[in-house]
């Protein structure tokens, strides 16, 4: 069981403690097959290469590496411990050195979005290839989509177990491919964990804007401290994201200046961001990845406490069950458990969750302080979304482009125009994921080379 802080107790104490698992839509196992067909992974067990006792989150052994001691260090970015990471997808290379890279577990030190310290988990991966590019070999802070609430789910862990099958959870490292991809260009990679994902003293605060973009942006410094690593002071930092990924790299963007004007940003792919959480919460109800709003809702509950008592009030036995169920899921079985289902059915009055909140100034205050695109993003950005996305609705990514470009930033909007694959199944949201990749680590590799981005802000009343 993941450890009951007494934060963590106030939010879930009084949920029920026995949850009813509800099957999910017919269709919801075809999402998990496409998904696992699509990055070509085989399973491995969870537990097999622990090294000390951990706690235990859906019968997955978390390893001791992930508690955060008592006391952090001072410095944001500042590493906190390292171990050997063995790379569950890996070769041995011609010149001994295995393929793609050596990997190292990391944990480090950021701040939270209450400005308290917060120890976050990771990984960094340095590569055998060779960087060709100009100047210092560069590094990659790479934000994973969604991956769950569970420590299980951590995107360092699916570096190691690309595919976690059990009879109690389904996690999918499908971002390996594009970590991957960046490491074959000769750029190193650091992935963060994000705040609450991994490591076992608090809840994963599901998108929020500044818990994610502070991670993301301390993992970047961190990765500099990694021994044996080969980037230097002067070594050029992209950001690289996806949906939950994408919204993280928008914010560390819109970030960086303020808070870590040190990270040598030299770009950023920001794709299918969440900018809008209202309006991505709509999308989210009712569709394949419907466990995404429980996610949401648990993180901002503990983010900020005063949200507990709208919780307490406007969700009945059966959300708070739910809600319960899904802090310690990974996205296979809340695709599996909780596909297709709608807030409705876990509203006392039987509003959906965005009527709740929509109704309660200080609770739509919340969600609109997440509002990404207030800030002008530093450095060139290519930001992607696919025109028929009803997940991560395709308007608000457009409307983040828009508002960036009037703040003057150096914006490259790509639509990414495929046929519709169906309402509300995930793959009008997964698809642009794969078609984009090629051309968005190209951009991205370009910027590390030091080349100069064109922006296209001035085409943006002619695209869609």
């Amino acid at each position: 069981m993941r450890r009951i802080t007494p934060r963590l107790r106030a939010l879930i104490g009084s949920l029920s403690p026995a949850v009813p698992r509800r099957p999910g839509g017919g269709r919801a196992p075809a999402v998990i097959a496409a998904v696992a067909a699509c990055v070509g992974l085989t399973a491995a067990p969870a537990s097999a290469s622990v090294v000390s006792p951990g706690e235990v989150s859906r019968g997955v052994t978390i390893p001791a590496f992930y508690d955060p001691p008592a006391s952090l260090p001072s410095a944001d970015g500042a590493l906190v411990r390292t171990e050997p990471l063995p790379l569950g997808l890996s070769l041995p290379g011609l010149d001994g050195r295995p393929l793609p890279g050596t990997a190292t577990r990391l944990m480090y030190r950021s701040t939270d979005s209450n400005g308290q310290p917060v120890a976050v988990t990771g990984a960094y991966i340095e590569p055998s290839a060779a960087w060709r590019g100009g100047g210092s070999r560069p590094l990659v802070a790479f934000a994973s989509g969604t991956m769950g609430q569970g420590d299980q789910c951590a995107a360092s862990m699916a570096l190691q177990y690309p595919l976690t099958l059990t009879g109690q959870t389904l996690s999918i490292g499908y971002d390996d491919l594009a970590i991957y991809r960046l490491l074959s260009a000769g750029a190193a990679v650091v992935v963060t964990d994000y705040v609450g994902l991994g490591a076992t003293d608090r809840l994963h605060t599901y998108v929020n804007r500044l818990d994610q973009g502070h991670a993301l942006l301390d993992a970047a410094r961190a990765a500099h401290d990694v021994p044996g690593a080969s980037i230097a002071g002067d070594s050029r930092v992209g950001l690289y994201g996806y949906s939950q990924g994408g919204g993280a790299g928008a914010a560390a963007a819109e970030l960086q200046p303020s808070y870590a004007p040190d990270v040598r940003l030299a770009g950023t792919y920001a794709g299918a961001p969440p900018a809008d959480l209202t309006s991505v919460m709509k999308g989210i109800d009712g569709s394949a990845l419907a466990g995404a709003l429980g996610w949401s809702i648990n993180g901002f509950t503990q983010s900020d406490p005063a949200l507990k008592a709208i919780l307490d009030a406007d969700v009945n036995a059966a959300g708070k069950a739910a809600l319960r169920d899904l802090s310690t899921m990974c996205v296979g079985e809340a695709i599996l458990t909780y596909g297709f289902a709608t807030s409705t059915q876990w509203t006392v009055g039987g509003k959906s969750i965005a009527a709740v909140i929509a109704a309660n100034p200080s609770a739509q205050a919340t969600l609109d302080a997440q509002r990404i695109g207030t800030l002008k993003p530093a450095g060139p950005v290519r930001l992607a979304t696919g025109v028929q996305d009803d997940i991560v609705p395709h308007a608000q990514a457009r409307q983040l482009a828009v508002d960036w470009c009037r703040k003057g930033g150096d914006v490259t909007y790509r639509p990414i125009v495929l046929p519709d694959l169906g309402d509300k199944l995930l793959t009008n949201h997964l698809a642009p994921l794969i078609a984009d990749q090629g051309d968005a680590v190209s951009w991205l590799t370009d910027r590390l080379s030091g080349k100069a981005a064109t922006s296209n802000c001035q085409a943006m009343p002619v695209q869609p």
